[in-house]
Parts: C-alpha cells; sequence; structure tokens
C-alpha cells in the first residue's frame, strides 16, 4: 500500500528576522543579525544581557478581538500571527468543500515569557517586604490569582487556541520535547495525515524564554554565550571560539495537507515532506551522546522514510546552536548518517542570525528549507572567522550560496536527547 503522500500549501512565521516568511527569509539572504540587548526585563546584572528578541510585532492587527488574549503570553501571541499567515496563505477556507472535522492541530510550543512574569508579580504582590508572609500568603495568593492565568501556564494551550481560531476539529495535540519540538510536531503531524486521520493539519511551534527563570537557567547550564561586548557575533555555530547559544524566541507554522485534497482544490505547494526520523539518545538528560549515536540513527530513520539515498541532500539545515561540544558532535552524526557524501553536502545554522527558537527553532528552520528549494539559494552561516578542526565541513560561511537543489535535510536536536530529522523536497507530480 503506497503511503499518502504530504505536502505544504501555507507558511507564516514571527521571528527575530521577520514577522512573515519572506521578510525572514530576505534578512537571511541578506546575513542580517537579529540579536540585541534584553528588553523584556532588566538583564543588567545577569552573565548574559542580550538575546534575539521579536520586535515591531503588531498583534493586535491579527485578531478581532485582542482583548480575549490579554492573559495570553507571548508565544500564544506569536503561535497566533503565524498561524494566521499561514492559514490565508494557504486559502484552505476558499475551498467550498472544506471540512472541519479533518482539519487538526499539532504544536511543538512551550511557555511563553509573560507566563513567568505575571508568575513573579503575583507573588511579590502577596508578599510583605519583599518575603511571603506564610500565614496569609496561600489566601492572598489564591484572591488575586485569575483563574485564566493558570490556564494560560498549560502547554496545550497555544493549540487550542489555534483550533478554536481557525475552527479546526480534527486532532488536536502538542508535544514539548525541548529544542526537538516542532520538528517532531511536524514530523508526527505528516504520519497523522498519512494514516488518513486527516487531510489538512496546522502544525509548527512557538516559544519565548527571554524572561529571568529561563535566562538564569541556561546561563547556569553554561549553554549561554557571554560575549555581552559584541552580541551581534555572539551566535557562531562551528567557529573555533563559540561559546554557547543566544536565546531566541518566536513562532513557525506551516499548513500540511495530504497531496490528492491540495491537487483537487488547486493549491499552491511549496514541497514536500518526505522523511521523517525520531529517535533518543538514552544517554544524559542535558548531553548530547559524544558519538552522536542517537542523531545518527534519526537522520538514517529519515532518509529510510523518504526512500533517499545519501547523495540526493542538496542541502543540510543544521542544528548547529554554537555550543563547544553539540556543533562537534552534530558534525560527526551528519558524517554518520550521509556518510561520503557528508564532504560535498552545503551545511548552514541559521541560528548565527536569529539565535535559537528553542521549541520553535525546527518549524522556523523547516521553512527555510522549503524557501532554500524554492529559490535556488542557501542561506550562510555567519559570524564564521576560524575553523575548528574537529568541525570539517562544508558550512556556508557569511554569505548566502546560490544552487539549486532539490532536497534538504533539516536536524532538530534537544535536552532530554530527543533527535529528529526531515527530509523536505521539491514537490513533483
Amino acid at each position: 500500500m503506497m503511503k499518502r503522500r504530504v505536502v505544504v500549501t501555507g507558511m507564516g512565521c514571527v521571528t527575530p528576522l521577520g514577522n512573515d516568511a519572506e521578510s525572514m527569509w530576505q534578512a537571511q539572504k541578506d546575513c542580517r543579525n537579529g540579536v540585541g540587548q534584553i528588553t523584556h526585563f532588566d538583564a543588567s546584572r545577569f552573565p548574559t544581557r542580550f538575546a534575539a528578541e521579536v520586535r515591531n510585532y503588531d498583534f493586535e492587527s491579527m485578531v478581532e478581538n485582542p482583548m480575549r488574549f490579554a492573559d495570553a503570553g507571548r508565544n500564544i501571541r506569536f503561535a497566533i500571527g503565524a498561524a494566521k499567515q499561514a492559514v490565508e496563505d494557504s486559502a484552505i477556507y476558499d475551498d467550498r468543500e472544506f471540512n472541519p472535522a479533518r482539519f487538526g492541530v499539532y504544536l511543538g510550543a512551550g511557555e511563553g515569557q509573560q507566563d513567568f512574569l505575571q508568575f513573579m508579580n503575583l507573588v511579590a504582590d502577596c508578599s510583605h517586604n519583599g518575603v511571603p508572609d506564610l500565614q496569609h500568603f496561600t489566601q492572598d495568593f489564591i484572591e488575586k490569582m485569575n483563574p485564566r492565568f493558570e490556564l494560560e501556564l498549560e502547554p496545550n494551550m497555544p493549540a487550542g487556541h489555534l483550533s478554536s481560531l481557525f475552527n479546526a476539529q480534527g486532532p488536536n495535540l502538542n508535544c514539548l520535547t525541548a529544542c526537538a519540538a516542532s520538528s517532531q510536531a511536524i514530523g508526527e503531524a505528516t504520519e497523522i495525515i498519512r494514516r488518513g486521520d486527516a487531510e489538512l493539519m496546522l502544525s509548527g511551534g512557538a516559544h519565548s524564554m527571554i524572561h529571568p527563570f529561563g535566562v538564569t537557567g541556561f546561563n547556569l547550564l553554561t549553554a549561554l554565550s557571554e560575549r555581552n561586548d559584541s552580541p551581534t557575533t555572539a551566535s557562531r555555530p562551528f567557529d573555533l571560539t563559540r561559546d554557547g547559544f543566544v536565546l531566541g524566541e518566536g513562532a513557525g507554522m506551516l499548513i500540511l495537507e495530504e497531496l490528492e485534497h491540495a491537487k483537487a482544490r488547486g493549491a499552491k505547494i511549496y514541497g514536500e515532506i518526505c522523511g521523517y526520523g525520531s529517535t533518543a539518545d538514552a544517554y544524559r538528560i542535558t548531553d548530547i551522546h559524544p558519538e552522536g549515536r542517537g542523531a545518527i540513527s534519526c537522520i538514517k530513520m529519515a532518509l529510510r522514510d523518504a526512500e533517499f539515498n545519501e547523495d540526493e541532500i542538496g542541502y543540510v539545515n543544521a542544528h548547529g546552536t554554537s555550543t563547544k561540544v553539540n556543533d562537534q558532535v552534530e558534525t560527526m552524526a551528519i558524517k554518520g548518517g550521509l556518510g561520503e557524501h557528508a564532504r560535498n553536502t552545503p551545511i548552514s545554522s541559521i541560528k548565527s542570525m536569529m539565535g535559537h527558537l528553542i521549541a520553535a527553532a525546527g518549524a522556523v528552520e523547516a521553512i527555510t528549507c522549503l524557501l532554500a528549494i524554492r529559490d535556488g539559494v542557501l542561506p550562510p552561516t555567519i559570524n564564521y572567522e576560524t575553523p575548528d578542526p574537529a568541525c570539517d565541513l562544508d558550512y556556508i560561511p557569511n554569505q548566502p550560496r546560490e544552487k539549486k537543489i532539490k532536497a534538504a535535510l533539516s536536524n532538530s536536536f534537544g535536552f532530554g536527547g530527543q533527535n529528529v530529522a526531515l527530509i523536505l523536497s521539491e514537490f513533483k507530480a
């Protein structure tokens, strides 16, 4: 029995490089940088004082009743904006045969910055001289707690909001597998369509961890760059002098559609989701396996799923976080997954320009792969100055490269040993 084919018919994003897919893509081709000083809170005493924030985002123009989302975190607002773009881009509502029961949502979404700030402010409100009065704290907290605030903290809320806004009555799910989340969501949404449980899926991710808890946590894990004297050069994947990743935020959303359904309504097709691999390192919670065991297996699984040979991959959009160990192990994993072809395959990390969007990163990187295939342009790894002998592949340094490709591999690896690989290709009738 032949697998049902899954194509991409709509896309949208909200990122530090632009608040729609085309402006983000142009910024990548122009080698722009979205990193700057943190403005969401006073970070002057933090080891890391910069991040890649979303700027000039007009959420109010995205919805008819913005007050409905007054308690929603930044992640939900980003998700709504990116999803609205994707839905409109796909023109699914122009189809007179549109069936909401066959339209689902699968996200990889995490907490939003506003969630934590509201909680901290509420705790401060219920304290005296900065210290909780335990005798009265619980009662004060209950009286002042907004019940909607507790709901908005639930990780499935972005998916819930989107299903309500877009009348998606099919499967509705959210996975939070750290930095692999939105890639995993796209892979699992693809499987839902393949097995016939939906014709359309809105899939992607949204996240914002640019808040005191998020920055503190990553600083304590020694994962963030502390290049405060030069924030715009801090994210330097695969460079010998890399010292950690740059925290970003945003959302990326795609409309996935069963091929015959898309053809029947005359949909514009960006490309096809051909392969999906998902594995676990089964090693440590915070460390990738030193030999790339799970990542290699994941890439090979995606190739098998796509029924592709290694030499059919024309470009790799790397996870490329700009941390010492991860970039080195990912280089090993690409060699292990693609074999000798790895030496001839251009690779880049767009995190060099927009930082790490955590749960949203994979979806934005999948969008980048589809646009690279469409335009025959591969985005660069900026800030690449000093080659690392342990990272000895072609990382497209500092300038985009014109090259016509037919298929791309997108890697996403996350804390907890999560590994996801997606293979995206041009559409072939």
